[in-house]
């Protein structure tokens, strides 16, 4: 999500919904140095603001020293004013005409389920990206909507606006999201909860991706 960076799908982390973030705060470093991660999204959707301020501070240079874009979920408040790259809205969130003016120029993305009209709508408010999904059954949130990779693949042939795919992705399901269009892999238990550790997450992840992008 930088100049520069690699092309093709990425891999886009989201946190576990849960953290320490003293403790964190290596395993994160660990999965970003195991491979290409385009952006690290802060999601601890029932913490107070002292405890939401602590991870940032705490998180937000790890990414950033890597290069990484550092997104806040749901608070384009905190992420103006600490530092972050952008922020990430749902529907119920804080309205994305009104994430865009607070961020500025700070990256803006937009969650818009299966939803055609919500796409064209988040990209006329001045997203940076749309968020597809859920496209597989997921246990880190109760998903409104299953989307079809159809919808990745008639929004990637319509607009340059980036895709972001979501919900329960994992190394053996994300080959027809990639072939399908989508830009970049939001993942959550694929990485963090990988067998192996996160960082053989992020290897799996991205050796996926180039399995699909190659075939």
């Amino acid at each position: 999500m930088t100049a520069g960076a690699p092309t093709g799908c990425r891999l886009y982390l989201v946190t576990p919904p849960a953290l320490d973030p003293a403790a964190f705060r290596d395993v994160l470093a660990a999965a970003l140095d195991a491979g290409d991660v385009a952006a690290v999204q802060l999601r601890l959707k029932d913490a107070a603001d002292d405890a939401l301020r602590r991870a940032i501070d705490a998180l937000r240079p790890v990414a950033q020293s890597r290069g990484v874009a550092f997104l806040m979920n749901d608070r384009p408040d905190l992420a103006v004013a600490h530092g972050c790259d952008g922020a990430h809205v749902g529907q119920t969130d804080m309205p994305a005409k009104a994430a865009r003016a607070l961020l500025g120029e700070r990256m803006l993305g937009v969650t818009c389920h299966a939803s055609r009209d919500l796409a064209f709508a988040a990209g006329e408010a001045g997203a940076d990206y749309v968020a597809f999904g859920a496209f597989f059954p997921t246990l880190t949130k109760d998903a409104p909507t299953r989307a079809d990779p159809d919808i990745l693949r008639w929004w990637s042939e319509l607009m340059e606006l980036p895709a972001v795919a979501i919900g329960g992705i994992s190394a053996a399901n994300c080959g027809e999201l990639v072939r399908a269009g989508a830009d970049f892999l939001a993942v959550v238990g694929a990485v963090w909860s990988h067998p192996d550790g996160p960082a053989a997450g992020v290897r799996a992840m991205n050796a996926a991706i180039a399995s699909a992008q190659a075939g």
